[in-house]
């Protein structure tokens, strides 16, 4: 008999856990199961992760949670725990499918149905912030090809499994060319690879609009971190309520389950959570545990439920919903449906074997890598283009370097900038050698030093490089 992690979390996570335990109770499903504190107490208790080194061992001993919302302190210091699971995990896939149940729960697109893949361990994600001058932080956005890779391969051998049609990929790279125009490039070249799948490309903002006026437009989206996390919460709103959706985050050997809503603790201790999302995402661990009998037997008696319009407050309607229960009522509700199936409403049911696994990513062959030049960032108080240039220039008229751009917030200042431009305190100054010839770092450190012993306040440094003889750095816009 298998076992599995569970944590119940806060808020309403002891009592929507509690009512999907009870299912699969009922349900006669074979696992065991060992209990985890996470989330609020553990916060408060010292731990800045709000999980303890006996949970994380319990997790990686069994290598499948099943878990509730949690809360997260409100003030500074407390990191996000789930963001912190998916990484140190490597769940670099979420996973959230989305349809209506129309007209059952109330939705304006009965034929929706949506998967959202979304890559769970880069992009901003990344959570590397830094406040660089009194006006102006800075967060990086990290793309990287091996994640990438492995997030848009995941979502073609996902359609390929469930029979999905097409696959549609959202990114910003019109003006984040380098890290959105990665990730659409590994895009174009692994959908080559799978002609039996249409594919596509739109930039995030029409996209997103597109999947709220019309979601039937879609199959599978696969995206980056924070869209995905955006869109998906989009489709399941557009779908009828968040609370009917499930998560599932997937690594190369470890697997976490949740409901995509929070730990709602307004409602906390009051019977009145719907456990759907949760149960769904309990569901989508069975089939990835190979107990697709099981899953069908309840993910069938849920249908029949929403059907017999036996629902929580969220969902209820006097025009179509029949009866108003609570947390535990629903869980009986689908308790005494186990065996029945629905007569309108179609159960989705996945291939026995669920679990999708894609190549272990080899690195391409290296680049020739040549440095040409350096950006960097100055903290400075006047407000005056012309006059830092002309501070850089003295400072470093002797280098063999020269400065070629300032920008203030990725608009050129500077050489021929314009008075109606708003500037901060925060200066990139780019500099390049006065040749064609590559430079080297040498050079860059004697720069920085002429520019330390004239008193510039540099806060950060960027190299530049050629990849192949292609520039692969951002220009300043307005050039």
């Amino acid at each position: 008999m298998k076992k599995i992690t569970i944590a119940k979390g806060d808020g309403i996570g002891p009592e929507i856990m509690d009512a999907v335990l009870d299912i699969f109770h009922a349900a006669q499903v074979p696992l065991e199961y060992e209990t985890i504190e996470i989330g609020e107490k553990v916060y408060l208790n010292g731990h800045a992760s709000g999980i303890s080194s006996s949970s994380w061992d319990s997790i990686l001993n069994n290598k499948i949670l099943l878990k509730a919302p949690i809360t997260t302190p409100q003030g500074g210091g407390y990191k996000s725990l789930n963001v912190t699971m998916r990484k140190a995990l490597g769940l670099f896939a979420n996973i959230r499918p989305t349809q209506s149940y129309f007209p059952f729960v109330a939705s304006n697109f009965p034929k929706m149905n949506v998967v959202i893949v979304r890559e769970n361990e880069e992009d901003l994600y990344a959570g590397i912030e830094h406040q660089q001058t009194d006006e102006v932080v800075q967060c990086l956005k990290l793309i990287s090809r091996p994640g990438s890779e492995k997030i848009i391969r995941y979502a073609f051998e996902y359609a390929k499994k469930y029979g999905r049609k097409k696959v549609t990929c959202f990114s910003k790279d019109n003006i984040m060319k380098q890290t959105d125009g990665l990730f659409h490039q590994i895009f174009k070249e692994i959908a080559a690879e799978y002609p039996e799948i249409q594919s596509n490309h739109m930039i995030i903002d029409i996209g997103a609009a597109r999947l709220a006026a019309k979601p039937e437009s879609f199959d599978v989206i696969v995206t980056s971190n924070l869209y995905g996390d955006i869109v998906s919460d989009i489709a399941a709103e557009v779908a009828g309520s968040v609370g009917l959706a499930g998560s599932v985050n997937i690594g190369t050997s470890c697997a976490m389950f949740e409901a995509i809503h929070g730990s709602a603790p307004d409602i906390a201790g009051q019977d009145k959570a719907n456990p759907s999302g949760l149960l769904q995402a309990a569901i989508a661990m069975l089939f990835h545990l190979g107990l697709a009998d099981e899953a069908s037997k309840i993910q069938n008696a849920w249908l029949k439920t929403i059907e017999d319009g036996i629902h929580t407050p969220d969902i209820y309607n006097e025009l179509t919903s029949k009866q108003l229960v609570g947390t535990k009522g629903f869980a009986q509700a689908v308790i005494a449906n186990l065996g029945q199936n629905p007569s309108q409403l179609q159960s989705i049911t996945p291939p026995k074997d669920a679990v999708i696994s894609i190549p272990i990513i080899t690195p391409k062959k290296p680049k020739v890598k040549s440095l040409v030049g350096v950006d960097i960032f100055v903290h400075q108080a006047n407000r005056n283009a012309d006059t830092l240039a002309l501070q850089l220039q003295q400072a470093t008229h002797e280098a063999g370097m020269q400065l070629k751009m300032i920008t203030n917030r990725g608009v050129k200042v500077w050489p021929n900038g314009l008075e109606e431009t708003f500037c901060t305190d925060h200066w990139r100054c780019r500099f390049e050698w006065s040749s064609k010839s590559n430079g080297n770092y040498q050079e860059v450190v004697s720069l920085l030093q002429a520019l330390y012993s004239n008193q510039i306040d540099i806060i950060k440094t960027e190299n530049l490089y050629a990849f192949d003889g292609v520039p692969m750095y951002s220009m300043g816009q307005g050039q």
